[in-house]
């Protein structure tokens, strides 16, 4: 079976989210490279983990969060789906085994808030590990003049921790905002419908979703 390691490792891969990244560059977008994608499928992987899932499905769940922003390569506009088709062709060119692209495929498919449904397990957990990924380190410029919403709130979030809890059901996304340049507002008038979309996965996986910023649980 198709691993995670030989996926990360695969230099085409790489190729693909490298100029994907490039592409977001010129677009003015966060980061979507390594640390992005890296950040991704380990954090879904441990939600799944954590959660009692079988070993494959922590497997195929990190190789969805290592593959799920390579449609930007195509167009921003899109590009779970593009991101979707895109990892058809690959993983079917890796010999994976049908039932496993199925799977990945339908999570990258279903990634973006815009379109997106947590449609199964490995959906769910792709979802909240790519929507909670929400740090400083994303904002490329350092020019705070010039910042846009998107700059200002991820700059804002000096830490960012996604944990399960288990026992009493429940999925937190932890975030330490620094006002000095962002709000709280800011951070709600940008990631509301993402913020709906984490709900919606973590009740998929039979949990609550609850968001707490600075100590102060909102959601």
């Amino acid at each position: 079976m198709l691993t995670f390691a030989e996926v990360k490792q695969n230099p085409a891969i790489r190729t693909y989210i490298e100029r994907a990244d490039e592409s977001l560059i010129a677009l003015g977008f966060t980061e979507h490279s390594f640390a992005h994608v890296a950040r991704v499928a380990e954090t879904a992987g441990y939600i799944l983990e954590t959660l009692g899932y079988p070993e494959r499905d922590v497997e195929m769940v990190k190789i969805a969060g290592w593959l799920h922003d390579i449609g930007n390569l195509v167009n921003r506009v899109d590009h779970s789906q593009s991101g979707a088709v895109m990892a058809f062709r690959i993983l079917d060119n890796l010999n994976c085994d049908p039932a496993d692209i199925a799977t990945i495929v339908t999570a990258i498919g279903n990634h973006d808030e815009g379109t997106g449904v947590p449609v199964n397990a490995v959906a769910a957990a792709l979802i909240l590990a790519d929507k909670s990924d929400v740090r400083r380190s994303r904002v490329r410029s350092k020019d705070t003049l010039h910042f846009d919403i998107h700059d200002r709130v991820n700059y804002s979030v000096t830490k960012s921790e996604l944990t399960v809890e288990r026992e009493a059901s429940v999925i937190r996304l932890r975030l330490e905002v620094d006002t000095a340049y962002g709000s709280v507002m800011d951070y709600f008038e940008i990631f509301m419908g993402r913020m709906l979309l984490c709900r919606k996965a973590a009740e998929r996986l039979g949990l609550a979703f609850k968001l707490s910023i600075n100590g102060q649980q909102l959601i």
